[in-house]
């Protein structure tokens, strides 16, 4: 499996969380939203330059900022 952040996957790719790099403060942020290791996300769409990253997970979709998102590590579904 291939493992990239969250801003590298195309819109459509589906894949794991395996770990967030962040403290416990970014950690406790997402999990708020149910991302946290484990969990199967399919990112929908990002803006160019910088811009909010939307995933879906499940029936719940979800807007991360681009820093956020680049502490998301998450294994490629093939």
């Amino acid at each position: 499996m291939e493992r990239v952040n969250l801003t590298m996957m195309k819109s459509g790719d589906r894949g794991t969380v395996t770990e967030i790099n962040g403290g416990q403060r970014v950690k406790a942020r997402l999990g708020a939203l149910g991302i946290r290791p484990g969990a199967k996300i399919t990112k929908k769409s990002s803006q160019l330059l910088r811009g909010p990253v939307t995933i879906g997970m499940g029936n719940t979709q979800a807007a991360i900022g681009f820093g956020m998102a680049k502490k998301i590590i998450v294994d490629l579904e093939q």
